[in-house]
Order: structure tokens, then sequence, then C-alpha cells
């Protein structure tokens, strides 16, 4: 059964896929093909869970449609740091007792020791990004702070100086180093690229907002679009361009940073 795209029945084409699994290296996951997982908690949504350790992530994505009336339950808490980005839509979100209504592009980010619980109040419903994962303390650092915001409140940086690739940092983690990750948001402008392929330790997982690119994960080129996934494993090699007429090709992805390797 078609989820994301809604196509269900018998095809029109030949049955064919982009999707690219490399487990523990990297992943695309295009719209078509994502489907519906039913999860306890998760009431009157429709949610695909992305990527997840069985994909070599050390935390978990999820699309997440919250339909009028629905909701999402304790969700993390108990050393499990989480983090909502409301895509379309509007919800209210509580960290423990805070309570907040996070509207397009606005975010909240909820500490391990808070649980998180997702509202759709309105009538329309909310498309939503989330994720998850199991918090690294810092010796002397007590733990993260509630975060709620909204992009549109946030400098617009040019990354690494290029003015056609825009940077937008949701969380203080370079002066908290309580931290442990990050998200953040990559918008090129048409002829806008990275400025070099990049091979580093961090994992990322990718939601593309807006636009079309290509895409070079592992040395191997690759189209991508609004609504497709990428799973972006240590060390995996990757750069992208935008291509298309005159719409940015944008993405939402996370980032762990501020701590040391464990051996």
């Amino acid at each position: 059964m078609g989820f994301r795209n809604d196509k269900t029945g018998f095809p029109d084409s030949i049955l064919a896929s982009r999707a690219i699994i490399r487990k523990g290296d990297y992943a695309l996951i295009p719209q078509d093909g994502m489907v519906n997982n039913v999860i306890p908690g998760f009431n009157n949504c429709d949610c695909t869970i992305l990527s997840s350790p069985k994909i070599g992530a050390t935390f978990v994505d999820y699309i997440v449609d919250i339909k009028s009336g629905g909701s999402v339950n304790d969700f993390g808490g108990d050393g499990v740091e989480t983090f909502v980005f409301v895509i379309h839509g509007e919800i209210t979100a509580k960290a423990g007792e805070e309570s907040f209504t996070v509207t397009d592009g606005g975010y909240l980010y909820c500490p391990p020791s808070k649980v998180m619980n997702l509202e759709n109040k309105s009538t329309e419903t909310a498309n939503t990004f989330l994720y998850k994962r199991r918090y690294i303390p810092a010796k002397g650092y007590s733990e993260p702070p509630v975060v709620c915001n909204n992009v549109a409140n946030l400098e617009a940086i040019a990354y690494e100086g290029m003015e056609n690739l825009k940077f937008y940092n949701f969380l203080p983690s370079v002066e908290n180093l309580s931290f442990d990750m990050n998200f953040h948001i990559l918008s090129f402008e048409l002829g806008g690229s990275h400025g070099y392929v990049e091979t580093h330790v961090q994992e990322h997982g990718a939601y593309i907002l807006s636009g079309r690119g290509m895409y070079n994960l592992g040395n191997q080129w690759m189209p991508v679009e609004k609504g497709d996934y990428i799973f972006m494993g240590a060390y995996a090699q990757q750069v992208a361009y935008a291509v298309g007429k005159d719409t940015p090709f944008s993405y939402i992805y996370s980032k762990d940073c501020n701590r040391d390797e464990i051996i």
C-alpha cells in the first residue's frame, strides 16, 4: 500500500525505485515506497520510520502526519532526547509540563529527562518530522535546556562564505556543550553546492523540504527531490548541488556533535 504518494492498486508502469540502501553507510529513501508504520502512542497518525539502528543509525527519524485530533504520546524521556519540526500545520507540543504552539517552520527540542507529547487540535493535518536519540552525557555539564523556536527567527548564514548556500542553526550547541546533537537547514540556490566532498565522523538524517538536487553518497551520484529522505553514516562521502528551475533545494538534517569517541 502506498503511503506518502497515495498510490495504491495496479501500477501504471513497471515496478522500479530510486531507493538505494547501503546499511551502515548511506541510504536514499524516496517517498514512493514509504509505508505506514503502526506504533503504540501514535494515535490517528500516518507515520513512517526512516532511519533506525536497523540501518546503522544511532538515532531514529520519522515522518509523521498528525491528523485532526491525533496525537503522539510519551515520546522520549528516560535518557532519550527528542526533536520535532513542523513542516506544515499546527500542533500543541509539550516538553514535560511546558506547553508550546508550534506552526510551519517551528520546532521543539526536548532534553532526555522530559517526555514529549504532541497533539493536533486544529482541523487540518499537521506534517511533522520527528527524531529521537539516546543522550550522551558529558562530564561537568548538566543536560541541555528545552528549546522552542521557528526558522523564521533564525539568521540565514552564508555557508562557508558562499552566498548562494544558506545555513540555519537550530540549537545553541556551539555555545553550550551539553548538547550532543543539533539540527540545521541547508538551502541551495540554483548553482549552489558544497565547497568540497565531506567525509566526517558525524551521522546525518536529512529530509528534503523543497526543490531538487544531485547528491553524491559514497562516490555515487543520485537525483533527489522534495519528500525524499537520506541517511548518511559516519565517514560516508557526501556532497550535493541544486538543479531545477526556480525552487531552492533545501533540507533539514540532524548532526551528532560535542562528544569524543568511545573506545
